[in-house]
């Protein structure tokens, strides 16, 4: 538009204005010129004077008719969108001025619509070929977009409404329907014989005042089968290692044992007599078969618990009140380890929606693991905070000033059984991992050798 006023700050307006004086300046002189012929009874004149003012006024109509047709097709030209539109030269100087106005504004729309469309082109060639699905869709259902991908994956045609992928799976078209901006869901559908997990992601919209819902979709189906083979080859590594480490020594000594006992049988006697320091043998035997069996049942134990995780059972929690009621269960151990302790939160009455127990449990766990990270430190610190992050969730950090944890144990802290203390189960952060998915939340940490840890909790 601002070639439009250009264009028409460019013309002469002066032009029209003159000439409208004069054509009305003439109407009148003509008109004073008949009223002087009809006042002095001069007959013979007067129809020839009233001719040439009837045509004066027959040419002013006509002038100004066709300003205003001109005007008014370049105003339906833009109301219709019809751009086609020319306007040729004409012998008057202003009708002339205003059609290649005219001319150049549409000729600026068309150049201006031209790039619009092959902008549109290439970003609708872009959505179409783009390896994710896409389906856009207002709040009818009624579906906009569609990409190859989208197609490609569930296996349909064009559809006109998101109620015809029903046929496909229900759980997702609902899924399509629940989710709000930002929000995210794993699906598993199955479509032509095959388990397919999806991951589906939500973008809300406004466009001309009408809501919008952009959905992509992605089959993870490989990277999850990959990810889980992955755990279960590190799940089983441990549990090897673990159990191989009870079974070895129960095996051997149960065999020193049933020698000891095969020699005393051999001589046939009803009483065998052993010595003191076989009894003293056979005792520290089974002593130990009987710590590394129930080192083995402990294990198996933690293990059932791991894949015993309640349901949490939401209520609204006062965080501060929660950590201080920590504080005060963890007072002996902060004092015996000479660690100093603080808390904060921002807002001060910061109100989360979960389970209390859990989430407690997982905040213990935290701060032992944090109580025991330090070494040699003098200056010994543990900090809880909770607050809001920048997308308004609740966010509890919990930090230590202490060793810091390295980069390969950082990768692996979170496998069940990994552990890098010489008395820990290897279970208490996978399970507080597990109870914060529990709770639709992430838990994730940052570590640096020698500056400290930082575990943080996001619901």
């Amino acid at each position: 538009m601002p070639h439009f006023i250009a264009d028409w700050r460019n013309m002469d307006f002066k032009s029209f204005n003159s000439q409208l004086i004069i054509k009305v300046v003439l109407i009148c002189a003509t008109s004073l010129v008949l009223m002087a012929f009809v006042y002095n009874d001069q007959v013979v004149f007067i129809p020839l004077t009233a001719g040439v003012l009837g045509w004066q006024g027959y040419m002013l109509i006509k002038w100004v008719a066709k300003t205003q047709r001109s005007i008014l097709d370049y105003l339906n030209s833009i109301k219709f969108d019809d751009l086609s539109n020319t306007y040729k030269g004409e012998s008057n100087e202003f009708i002339d001025q205003l059609n290649n106005a005219f001319s150049n504004v549409l000729g600026n729309l068309k150049s201006k619509r031209k790039e619009q469309e092959a902008d549109y082109q290439y970003i609708k060639n872009i959505v179409r070929h783009i390896g994710i699905g896409l389906i856009t869709f207002n709040e009818a259902g009624n579906v906009q977009i569609i990409n190859t991908a989208a197609k490609k994956l569930l296996k349909v045609g064009n559809i006109s409404n998101i109620k015809a992928l029903e046929a496909v799976s229900i759980p997702l078209v609902n899924t399509f329907s629940r989710l709000t901006t930002g929000g995210r869901d794993l699906v598993k559908i199955e479509i032509g014989g095959e388990i397919v997990q999806l991951a589906v992601y939500a973008i809300e919209l406004t466009l001309r005042n009408e809501q919008y819902k952009l959905i992509s979709i992605q089959n993870i189906q490989n990277e999850l089968e990959e990810k889980e083979m992955e755990a279960w080859q590190n799940l089983v590594r441990v549990l090897t290692h673990e159990i191989m480490n009870s079974v070895t020594p129960i095996s051997s000594l149960a065999a020193t044992v049933n020698s000891g006992l095969k020699e005393q049988l051999v001589s046939g006697q009803d009483i065998n007599e052993i010595t003191k320091e076989e009894v003293e043998e056979l005792h520290l035997a089974i002593n130990t078969i009987q710590k590394r069996s129930e080192g083995l049942i402990r294990f198996v134990s933690d293990f059932r618990n791991l894949t015993q995780i309640p349901i949490p059972k939401l209520s609204k929690i006062d965080v501060r009140e929660m950590l201080e009621e920590i504080e005060i269960l963890l007072t002996k151990e902060l004092q015996e380890s000479n660690i100093k302790f603080s808390i904060k939160s921002d807002p001060e009455r910061l109100i989360l929606n979960a389970d209390r127990m859990l989430i407690e449990q997982v905040l213990i766990n935290l701060m032992k693991n944090a109580i025991q990270a330090f070494d040699e430190q003098t200056n010994r610190l543990i900090e809880i905070s909770a607050s809001f992050n920048d997308k308004n969730r609740p966010t509890i950090s919990v930090k230590d000033n202490g060793n810091g944890i390295d980069e390969d144990a950082l990768e692996k802290i979170f496998i069940p059984f990994f552990t890098t203390k010489q008395t820990g189960s290897g279970i208490g952060l996978s399970l507080s991992k597990q109870i914060m998915r529990q709770h639709q939340g992430t838990m994730v940490v940052k570590s640096k050798i020698d500056e400290g840890t930082e575990f943080i909790l996001r619901f």
